[in-house]
């Protein structure tokens, strides 16, 4: 594990201008360089509020990056590998997925990190001059952030070697607590946050009550599944879920597309966000192996479309990375309605318009030889069915039908497209990224009441959801009854409202379903995937630095 005391935290965070200040009340991305920390820096006021601030900088880390998504949207029922890019052990659960991978060595190492200065903050609290009523909120605050990184190591790697004290020096003694600790020491963080956090913070960015209670949320629903659960859990999580639809203020937007408007990210369904900004220096990470900094997940959902006909990169369309492609059982089963519902077509780019007029031999349109575009002409569509050649012919375009989708031409998710970046090869972006918005509260109480037997309940909540995707006028259309909610519904309407939200993989792993659906709808990793990828391997790096045999690496790596 990385060991790290609260000086060394601050310093390293210091070099990458992450210290946050508060000056602003308007904003937690008010920074400045913090340099020459002495160890009791922590008990001053200022010092204080640094090292609460620095342990956010560990979600840049998660939320936003190839890191995250790489852990949580590869190899899953909804999506399959795109041509370009590493990592690929991670879609095709094959012998490329080693324990000496360096993201998740790197995943280990940032998470142990922020887990480490939040135990700073929490233990040096009592000792630190700043005023009481503030210490209690920022106390709870690295409450919250310990249990969410606690988390995303569980659901990873299973249980960990679980620390709620400060690190102060090297060693290598470590042990694997049991499922039920990890539960126990989760639970009692977000709950004790809950307590003491505030309904809403001045400062946007922080964490509050509602944040906190959709967290709890998701340890609750997570461990309904597990060897550790209790005959409440469902309960508990629909509770929580509850208290954050009725209790804030949020609501959902009217239209889905909107809520991705990179202009409109300060919205009312957005409950926790990760802030990015267009700076580079606030960007990055702590850890110096982060790639990138801001949130780069624009470059990863793309297709190949700049070398086609009439087209060339650009930054409204974006640097295509080609990472991810959407898989049939995303495309054909998911948004197989697309008369009532708008989500395939404000999720998927279909259509391109020319920026390099000209003509051209086409390339995967069989239905004409050649191509002639001026400026702002379509050059490619995406109908989304099996289009005729007869009337494929009668377009003056390109048309990409299903039959030649491939790892390099397929339908484009935009919710994270950037461009605000400052050339087309920029891959930094500054947009925020939101970890919880309230759509995913109402499917997660869909799936509450749905385990506690509370049918017509998940009904409701599901059909909150539906209802706002409609397109006008289909409102009725998208509503199901309670003799059509079941599971499969529930699975598909998550794919459906999250696709590429850093969700699925983490999905699957709670519903404990992951290799049954990989093997139904994901061809390329259908041979290789197996119970032993519920988890991953654990870092080799771990092992290394542990007394000899203490900590056991996780079963079949």
């Amino acid at each position: 594990m990385i060991v790290k005391n609260i000086k060394q935290a601050l310093r390293t965070v210091s070099v990458f201008a992450l210290m946050f200040t508060t000056i602003s009340c308007e904003d937690l991305l008010k920074e400045e360089i913090v340099s020459g920390i002495g160890n009791d820096y922590m008990n001053t006021p200022k010092g204080f509020e640094d090292g609460v601030n620095a342990a956010y900088s560990t979600l840049r880390y998660f939320y936003g990056t190839q890191q995250g998504l790489t852990l949580t949207e590869y190899g899953t029922d909804i999506y399959a590998t795109g041509a370009d890019g590493g990592y690929k052990g991670f879609h095709f659960y094959d012998t490329q997925l080693q324990p000496t991978v360096d993201y998740l060595g790197n995943t280990w190492d940032e998470l142990y990190r922020g887990i480490n200065t939040c135990n700073a903050i929490i233990g040096r609290a009592p000792a630190s001059t700043v005023n009481e009523s503030t210490k209690k909120v920022r106390v709870a605050e690295a409450k919250f952030l310990r249990a969410q990184y606690y988390f995303i190591l569980f659901q990873q790697f299973g249980p960990v070697d679980l620390r709620l004290e400060e690190t102060l020096a090297p060693t290598k003694s470590t042990a694997r607590v049991t499922e039920a600790e990890m539960y126990n020491a989760i639970i009692k963080d977000f709950t004790d946050a809950i307590a003491d956090l505030p309904a809403s913070q001045s400062q946007y960015g922080r964490a509050t009550k509602p944040a906190a209670e959709m967290a709890l949320a998701k340890v609750y629903l997570a461990k309904a599944y597990s060897s550790s659960k209790a005959s409440d859990d469902f309960s508990k999580a629909a509770t929580l879920c509850q208290s954050v639809v009725a209790n804030y203020g949020f609501s959902l937007l009217s239209d889905f597309a909107s809520v991705f408007d990179e202009n409109n990210q300060k919205n009312s369904e957005i409950i926790f966000a990760v802030q990015y900004t267009s700076d580079p220096l606030t960007n990055v990470t702590n850890n110096t192996n982060a790639v990138n900094g801001g949130n780069n997940l624009h470059l990863f959902f793309g297709m190949q479309y700049d070398v086609q006909a009439g087209m060339q990169r650009d930054v409204f369309y974006g640097r295509p990375f080609k990472r991810l492609r959407p898989t049939s059982y995303l495309l054909d089963v998911c948004f197989a309605d697309r008369t009532n519902d708008s989500r395939y077509k404000k999720t998927f780019r279909d259509t391109w318009k020319s920026n390099k007029p000209g003509t051209y031999n086409t390339a995967f349109d069989d239905s004409k030889a050649k191509v002639t575009f001026a400026s702002g002409d379509t050059t490619i569509f995406i109908p989304g069915y099996e289009m005729s050649k007869e009337e494929r012919a009668k377009r003056p375009y390109q048309v990409l039908v299903p039959s030649k989708y491939s790892e390099a031409l397929f339908p484009t998710l935009m919710k994270f497209f950037d461009t605000k970046r400052p050339d087309m090869t920029y891959e930094s972006g500054s947009r925020d990224y939101f970890v919880f918005r309230l759509a995913d509260t109402y499917l997660m109480l869909a799936e509450a009441q749905l385990g506690a037997g509370n049918k017509q309940a998940a009904t409701d909540a599901l059909n909150m959801v539906r209802k706002r995707a409609a397109w006008p006028g289909h409102e009725a259309d998208m509503l199901i009854t309670s003799a059509q909610m079941d599971f499969e519904m529930l699975m598909q309407e998550r794919a459906r409202e999250l696709a590429g939200e850093l969700t699925r993989w983490m999905d699957l792993k709670r519903w404990g379903n992951l290799v049954d659906r990989v093997k139904l709808y994901n061809p390329q990793a259908a041979p290789n995937v197996a119970a032993k990828h519920l988890v991953r391997p654990i870092p080799q790096t771990q092992i290394d630095r542990s007394e000899a045999g203490s900590f056991a690496q996780n079963t079949g790596y």
